[in-house]
């Protein structure tokens, strides 16, 4: 059978297992990345693994997300986060520096290797063709300690991109389209590969952009070829000597194909509260504006940011909007100083935040009231931006800047002549922010501050559970449902006691006192339950509440391996309409589930209210089932060797 691009890289990987459509396999991991927001809990679960030496070829730490200081939480974070990269040998990356992301892709990312990084949107390194794999930080420890990760072999979805893009159509549009065309659930279980002669109009940082986004489509990665626009980007970067050729052989099999013809794609929007939830530009123009964002791992790089300021250059922004920039890399804003191009952002009337994630992540500028803000970033979620009633568009910065001008969502198109940006030869390379250890000292003293408190371990599974249902959610709860994240909560991101009293805080405010008065027990969700963000705060703050199970329609990838890993059951319904006769406070039981577990049997649930029997499953590997046994991965991998 000939091969597609995902299993060359993944065969040329290949620790342990065959690449057979669902086995579980190993990979060799290349390069880690951590963020602030979840590294703390990285590094925590690194050092109780107690090991001398990182056995991956390159691994990253960031401080991007949680850099306004507004108290000591955040600074002790990176200066806890600073010690232990210096003791293990870690690249660290100062607040300033940029997004993890958009950095990693400028400076690290190398075409055929495998990346695995405690962020969802870790993905858009795929732009290069670097298999980019987001996953819970437990996940990215464990690779840091051991140099491998375990996933099931994906089924290979080929998107075929044909024509060519309008003027005024940019790769937002293109993937918001995909989008509205396969929905957040559309990529689940597949990786994306995009194939076809449409590639050949889409640069570096337009195919990062695309992939960044399939972590909205469920998608475990997204990946582009590896061409002469990958190498062109390498060279301008001063990385040529990074560059791999490895490519899918001609005909090659895919499990799935959808085909795209960029030339039918308009400017789009993601309408309020969903990434898929789609229209045309055309069709909703005319809404009035009162905050505008450019920025974020999706579009800050320094072709985004370019056009934006060539559009604003000379204009006035309306009075009524605040626009917001936010660079994606020290680099890029650096070029950006010497270019004009800022000056001509400020005179429009621009705010410049430093170059980090910043409202992506809801860590400041929260829209007023009843805002509309439109935003280049990648999740619009309901209370994301800081803001539970401001309505939150998803859009191009072409879009975003236009309507910036004008005051109100408009078409770019009706702008006039779309903006042309020319490519430096050699981009800026700013290595000041970075610390690069000169050899590891495991003898470093590694700084603690007071908010940095012990991350919740669980115990080995007992042979049956009790306990009440504590909640019963819809479809969709994202991890923002789950474990709020904004500017009052991020700091807290090292402090599991605290975050626990906001659990679940966008569905209910007191789940965190039902947990603690029932002494923990049992979740329901719908369908796609935990998508959005690889936070495994998500599963640590209700493993930490007593959670032992939760029990839905469908799980999201990332939280499902999440749950796996903190010890807390994940099952799924054998018959959804199950679903409808449960309700909060209902008392179940799996008295013999330690037996099903280890037999792979359906799983026993009892509704003991309701004296109704209700049949389960467990989806996962042998090896899955294992860690669940064990109480979580941290007991599973402690000792354990490939």
């Amino acid at each position: 059978m000939k091969k597609n691009l995902v299993m060359k890289i993944l065969e040329k990987n290949l620790l342990s297992g065959k690449l057979v459509d669902g086995n579980e396999i190993s990979i060799k991991v290349n390069q880690t990345l951590t963020q602030d927001s979840t590294g703390t809990m990285v590094y925590l679960q690194l050092e109780a693994m107690d090991i001398a030496k990182l056995q991956t070829d390159l691994s990253v730490a960031y401080i991007d997300h949680n850099t306004l200081q507004a108290g000591f939480e955040n600074a002790d974070d990176h200066e806890f986060i600073k010690t232990v990269a210096a003791k293990y040998g870690i690249i660290y990356s100062k607040p300033g520096n940029g997004i993890c992301h958009q950095l990693h892709l400028e400076r690290f990312a190398k075409p055929g290797g495998v990346l695995l990084g405690s962020d969802s949107h870790t993905p858009t390194c795929g732009g290069l063709g670097m298999l980019s794999i987001g996953a819970g930080g437990l996940d990215v420890a464990v690779a840091m300690a051991k140099g491998y990760y375990y996933l099931k072999v994906p089924k290979v979805l080929k998107i075929e991109l044909t024509g060519q893009l309008q003027p005024w159509v940019s790769a937002k549009d293109v993937i918001l389209f995909i989008l509205g065309k396969l929905s957040v659930k559309g990529g689940v279980g597949y990786i994306l590969e995009y194939t076809g002669e449409g590639i050949k109009h889409l640069s570096v940082t337009d195919r990062a952009t695309i992939t960044n986004m399939g972590a909205e489509l469920g998608a475990t990665t997204s990946i582009f070829p590896i061409d002469e626009i990958t190498k062109d980007f390498l060279i301008r970067q001063h990385r040529e000597i990074d560059f791999y050729d490895i490519q899918a052989d001609s005909d090659a099999s895919y499990d799935k194909e959808v085909v795209i013809n960029l030339s039918d794609i308009r400017p789009m929007a993601a309408l309020p509260h969903s990434p898929d939830n789609i229209a045309s530009i055309e069709s909703i123009s005319g809404i009035k504006v009162d905050q505008v964002a450019i920025g974020s791992c999706t579009n800050a790089s320094y072709t985004d940011l370019m056009k934006a300021a060539t559009i604003l250059k000379g204009k006035k922004i309306h009075k009524d909007v605040s626009l917001i920039i936010s660079p994606g890399s020290s680099s890029i804003l650096k070029m950006l100083s010497d270019n004009g191009a800022l000056g001509d952002l400020i005179e429009a009337g621009a705010r410049i935040l430093e170059a980090s994630c910043g409202p992506c992540i809801g860590m400041g500028q929260a829209p007023k009231s009843n805002a509309v803000s439109l935003r280049t970033f990648n999740r619009n979620f309901k209370g994301r931006c800081g803001t539970d009633n401001a309505s939150v568009y998803l859009v191009s910065p072409e879009t975003a800047a236009v309507s910036a001008i004008k005051g109100y969502l408009s078409d770019p198109v009706t702008f006039g002549d779309e903006v042309s940006i020319t490519i430096p030869e050699k981009y800026h390379v700013s290595n000041n922010y970075f610390i690069y250890p000169k050899e590891t000292d495991e003898n470093t003293p590694i700084v603690m501050g007071p908010n940095i408190k012990p991350f919740p371990v669980n115990s080995a599974l007992k042979s049956s559970l009790r306990g009440k249902v504590l909640l019963k959610a819809l479809d969709n709860v994202t991890t923002d449902d789950i474990m709020p994240s904004h500017a009052g909560l991020l700091p807290y991101r090292s402090n599991i006691p605290e975050l626990s009293k906001y659990c679940f805080g966008t569905l209910t405010d007191n789940f965190h006192v039902v947990a603690k008065e029932h002494q923990g027990g049992f979740v329901i969700g719908g369908e796609n339950y935990g998508q959005g963000s690889s936070r495994e705060h998500a599963a640590l703050v209700p493993l930490y509440l007593g959670v032992k199970a939760i029990i839905a329609k469908s799980f999201a990838r990332i939280h499902k391996a999440n749950l796996i890993n903190a010890g807390i059951l994940p099952f799924t319904f054998i018959d959804k309409d199950d679903y409808s006769f449960i309700d909060p406070l209902d008392e179940f039981s799996i008295p013999h589930i330690m037996e099903e577990l280890i037999k792979n049997e359906e799983i026993s649930l009892y509704n003991i209210t309701k004296s109704v029997l209700i049949k389960v499953k467990f989806e996962g590997s042998s090896r899955d089932r294992q860690i669940l046994m064990a109480g979580g991965y941290l007991n599973y991998a402690k000792g354990i060797t490939l």
